[in-house]
């Protein structure tokens, strides 16, 4: 019987143990046993040099090749228990991620928001010097003469706002008031974290009512009264109202856009 090239092991001793207790192996089974550890290492160098080709040929670099594998061991190492060496409990890919990744963008309970585009920012027509985006200007416009013909006067008081500005009505205001910072962040968002940078949120008041701007009475007005109903149908909501999440102080006059795509995401994306 012919034997194949690896296959030295004699017909006659093919069920032999491969190791007996107070025994010393067979010299013939020492080197099949080396022989085959030696064909298994290189035919696994041989798949791994054949995948870093591939890699290399469809412009991987070679620590993108390495990510996967040096992932593994970070998870590894998030997972276990430093103080005592022992596995700690299972977290899933989400918790896993929380862990490695940066802190998330928040400040005093407040979101960071990007700065409105110039370009993207259009003039109201009750007041020329508040801005908001296209979309949330030419609805709001809309919501205004609906109200009027109910008899109802929405006043803008403020829209866009840049980060510039938003420093100085924060931080002065905060010194003029003996305010702490977490005091005033829950009247005023700090500087890169209010929803003004965004062009979607503006201030309301009512024409009727002037002495309930900006403050907590606007909420017995007619005009927050019509808002209540009503900005639904334009695409504005509150931003903070009673006892919202973020901690911040209801505030009835400011309202955002979340009428279209981009500025849903804005708000809602996590």
């Amino acid at each position: 019987m012919t034997m194949s090239p690896i296959d030295d092991i004699p017909q006659a001793a093919r069920d032999v143990p491969l190791s007996t207790a107070g025994q010393e192996q067979p010299a013939w089974l020492r080197r099949t046993r080396l022989l085959r550890r030696f064909l298994g290492l290189a035919m696994l160098a041989l798949a791994a040099g054949g995948l870093v080709a591939w890699y290399q040929t469809n412009g991987f670099s070679a620590a993108e090749f390495t990510q996967p594998f040096e992932t593994m061991v970070n998870r590894s190492a998030v997972e276990t228990d430093a103080g005592t060496g022992g596995a700690a409990p299972a977290t899933s890919d989400r918790d896993v991620a929380v862990q490695l990744a940066p802190s998330s963008r928040t400040l005093l309970n407040h979101r960071a928001y990007d700065e409105a585009p110039a370009e993207e920012l259009v003039a109201l027509n009750a007041n020329a010097s508040i801005r908001l985006r296209t979309a949330a200007a030419s609805q709001y416009e809309a919501m205004a003469q609906a109200a009027s013909r109910a008899g109802v006067s929405l006043v803008p008081l403020s829209g866009f706002r840049s980060q510039a500005e938003q420093e100085t009505i924060f931080f002065s205001l905060k010194a003029d008031r003996g305010q702490n910072a977490q005091t005033r962040a829950e009247v005023s968002a700090p500087p890169g974290y209010s929803e003004h940078h965004t062009g979607y949120a503006i201030d309301i008041g009512d024409g009727n009512q002037a002495g309930t701007n900006l403050n907590s009475d606007f909420v017995d007005t007619r005009a927050y009264q019509w808002m209540e109903t009503n900005a639904v149908q334009y695409g504005y909501e509150l931003s903070f109202p009673p006892d919202n999440f973020q901690g911040v102080a209801f505030e009835p006059w400011h309202w955002r856009f979340v009428g279209d795509r981009t500025s849903l995401e804005t708000f809602y994306s996590e």
